[in-house]
């Protein structure tokens, strides 16, 4: 996988060489917890800034696989 995008509050966000059922593990654990956690990914193309994304109940996230170019 080239990387995963993350659709959050209307922004996106991306993890590079990301594995997607891993981040949809993370995220499934979070909405498991009843509580919140934090998620690092990315925001923006180019020069990557990090970003720290909450997850939780009633939050809503889109994961987007982006599949490398053959």
């Amino acid at each position: 996988m080239k990387r995963v995008n993350v659709l959050y509050d209307g922004h996106q966000y991306s993890v590079g060489e990301a594995e997607v059922e891993a981040l949809k593990e993370a995220v499934t654990e979070a909405y498991r917890s009843g509580g919140p956690s934090w998620v690092t990914l990315n925001l923006g193309e180019g020069r990557p800034q990090p970003a720290e994304l909450l997850i939780g109940p009633g939050i809503p996230i889109s994961v987007v696989p982006i599949p490398a170019d053959d």
